[in-house]
């Protein structure tokens, strides 16, 4: 999901910058990190060291995703609710769709299952629980449209028994073990042509036949850039997050043998901090200012996009480029995410909000991390 809220962000020395692209670079103190990018790239050229250039990297990521989300929203702005949602909905999460794309193609399946998995859980509980517990400050009670929300809930309960079903009935179906693998990759595939269906569906929900209940509040807002400079920056953006997630990925396992921290782990809970840096401070805004149909949109929404399109996308790519990358998620994976969206929902269900939700959602997010970090 974009930064819907850039127009807040900005730093009032930048306020009458005259050049948009100059603009959105220079709207937060956060895009100086936009120097870790070529230094991440000179260490992995000069060999500073895996570490050295996966942390550089990673860091880099961070402004390229609320960038990124600027673009897309501006673009957004000037096509109007059914072109725009297209392109938020096929830019909104590139960064963590780059990440997962690369680690697939050097077959590290751990880290693609991982990070796709750790997108999901970050924007359902960090980004979410921080929404209701900033929010919550501000505000004793907050309402969302139920609706959308039972909408959106039912979609992710499908997304994560879709996940899950291939490992999980292999378990219960499969009695040579030496079979067991094609069985789930096939299955997978099938498994992940019916959810790119179901994604399809998704959209045309969204923004066709029920795009009054996905409708944000800045129907005045204009376009900053024109059509060219748009494009040209997402293209040039989009670049330099290839690059940058490109050498992130081939640091991943040296990091790993040299850190102690298993792949997992950096894959769940470091990865999509990167990732999901535009969700987590537009979600948070708005909720401040109260707009929690737009801070709902943006966490689980964007959540939807994970699992109904990222990760049956990252199947189908393994599939058509012969990397047999497949829905075998471990046991706890597969329980981590049921206990997750279960509890995201039942936390959802009346379409209201407070701070102590908030709290649940972020404590559930760090008795998952400590879990991972020790596993």
């Amino acid at each position: 999901m974009p930064c819907q809220a850039i127009s807040n962000r900005r730093h009032p020395a930048f306020a009458l910058c005259a050049n948009p692209p100059q603009e959105i670079v220079f709207s937060s103190y956060i895009n100086l990190m936009l120097l870790c990018a070529p230094l991440g790239w000179a260490s992995a050229y000069f060999k500073w060291g895996a570490v050295a250039t996966f942390s550089l990297n990673f860091l880099a990521l961070i402004p390229l995703a609320l960038i990124l989300g600027d673009i897309t929203e501006d673009l957004a702005v000037r096509f109007g609710d059914v072109v725009g949602g297209l392109i938020n909905a096929t830019f909104g999460n590139v960064v963590e769709v780059m990440v997962s794309l690369f680690a697939l193609f050097k077959n590290l399946f751990t880290v693609v299952a991982a990070s796709l998995l750790g997108s999901i859980l970050s924007n359902l509980l960090l980004v979410m629980g921080c929404s209701f517990l900033l929010g919550g400050m501000y505000h004793s009670v907050q309402t969302f449209n139920a609706m959308s929300n039972r909408a959106c809930s039912s979609l992710l309960m499908l997304a994560c028994i879709g996940i899950s079903i291939p490992s999980a009935a292999s378990m219960l179906l499969v009695t040579d073990p030496a079979l067991r693998a094609d069985w789930i990759l096939d299955v997978s595939r099938g498994t992940a042509v019916i959810m790119l269906i179901c994604y399809a569906c998704y959209l045309t929900f969204q923004l066709k036949t029920h795009s009054e209940l996905f409708k944000g509040d800045d129907d005045d807002a204009v376009p900053m850039m024109t059509v060219g400079t748009s494009i040209g920056a997402l293209t040039v953006i989009t670049a330099i997050v290839a690059v940058c997630s490109e050498f992130l990925t081939d640091s991943i396992e040296e990091v790993s043998a040299h850190t102690g921290i298993s792949e997992t782990f950096i894959g769940l809970i470091l990865l999509p901090i990167a990732g999901n840096a535009c969700e987590h401070l537009t979600a948070c805004i708005v909720a401040m200012r109260n707009k929690m149909d737009l801070s709902m949109g943006v966490a689980v929404g964007s959540s939807i996009q994970i699992a109904l399109f990222a990760i049956p996308f990252a199947v189908v790519v393994g599939w058509a480029t012969g990397h047999d990358f497949s829905l075998d998620f471990s046991p706890f994976s597969a329980m981590v995410l049921a206990v997750c969206v279960i509890h995201a929902n039942f936390v959802t269900a009346d379409a209201t909000s407070h701070w102590l939700l908030g709290v649940q959602l972020i404590a559930l997010y760090c008795v998952i991390a400590v879990a991972y970090f020790y596993r």
